[in-house]
């Protein structure tokens, strides 16, 4: 005898998320053509770098934007699961997109500090602290739901960082002229290329193992297999499998063992629930058997 249950998880209000990316869509391309643009006049590397890294996160914001669109769409007989899968692939796009821009910019800065150029560090503070308002102020739109949902959480990493990296700017333009250090520019550029790659690996590192549909980071399978096991009648499992379908959310599957199993469907009822609450698994199928089976399912890879 098998159960399945599909527990839909919490989620924002889909006209929340196109507000808070319509918002933080329009202040970055802003941003990012005014700092572009002053950054070439002014000849600051500084300033064109951390332009190139918030068009990198236009590009993320519309990419995640798109994706939590397409998760809205109803499943069909073709894709069971609708386009929930959208939200790992923008994750994994959003983090290649930004590590190749960072690794261009490097190349620059490195260039840059062999021979320095010089640049007005009153008007790269001013453009910098523009960024960090406008960028702490994206951040805030998505610090809500950070936790939950692995795009948001790198929508607001990416403008987190944004923030804290225009400060280092503003930071820079004033040593630059308190000390007339041109340096200064094209390492602070450095800087901001490793603090991005080092915010960003985590996301690359999650997304593709989600993608793999390995064991999401934040569930411990150890752990929820000693609970199944201890759970009333069960004396043993096989072909358990977890795993995401989207960032937010967990699928299980699993045979449990229980020879003296007589009301099913309230032991299922009572076990999806506990799922839900302990391990934020919302979407459960479990087969129930007498006996340990003879033959296991095929391809098995957890037992």
């Amino acid at each position: 005898m098998s159960g399945h249950h599909h527990h839909q998880t919490p989620r924002a209000n889909y006209a929340d998320y196109n507000r808070m990316f319509a918002i933080g869509v329009g202040l970055n391309l802003a941003y990012v053509v005014l700092e572009s643009g002053v950054g070439l006049a002014i000849n600051s590397l500084a300033l064109l770098a951390d332009a190139g890294h918030n068009l990198s996160d236009v590009f993320s914001l519309l990419l995640a934007w798109a994706a939590a669109w397409l998760a809205t769409r109803a499943p069909t007989r073709r894709r069971s699961y609708g386009f929930r899968r959208a939200t790992l692939l923008a994750s994994l796009f959003s983090a290649l997109l930004l590590l190749m821009t960072m690794g261009a910019i490097g190349w620059e800065a490195l260039e840059r500090i062999r021979a320095p150029s010089p640049v007005d560090g009153n008007i790269m503070m001013l453009v910098a602290a523009l960024g960090v308002v406008i960028n702490t102020a994206t951040a805030l739109l998505f610090l809500r739901d950070r936790k939950r949902d692995l795009n948001i959480r790198g929508a607001f990493l990416h403008m987190a960082a944004d923030a804290a990296i225009s400060m280092g700017v503003v930071v820079a333009g004033g040593l630059i002229l308190l000390s007339g250090w041109l340096w200064l520019d094209p390492a602070i550029s450095l800087l901001v290329v490793l603090v991005i790659v080092i915010a960003t690996w985590s996301l690359l590192k999650e997304s593709v193992a989600l993608l793999l549909d390995m064991v999401p980071a934040k569930v411990d399978a150890a752990e929820v297999e000693a609970w199944l096991r201890s759970a009333p009648g069960v004396e043993g499992l096989h072909d358990l499998h977890i795993w995401s379908v989207s960032t937010t959310d967990v699928v299980l599957t699993v045979h449990l063992v229980m020879p003296r199993a007589t009301n099913n469907d309230q032991f299922l009822r009572e076990l999806r629930d506990q799922l839900f609450k302990r391990f934020d698994i919302g979407h459960t199928t479990v087969q129930i058997e007498q006996k340990h089976s003879e033959h296991p399912c095929q391809h098995s890879v957890c037992c």
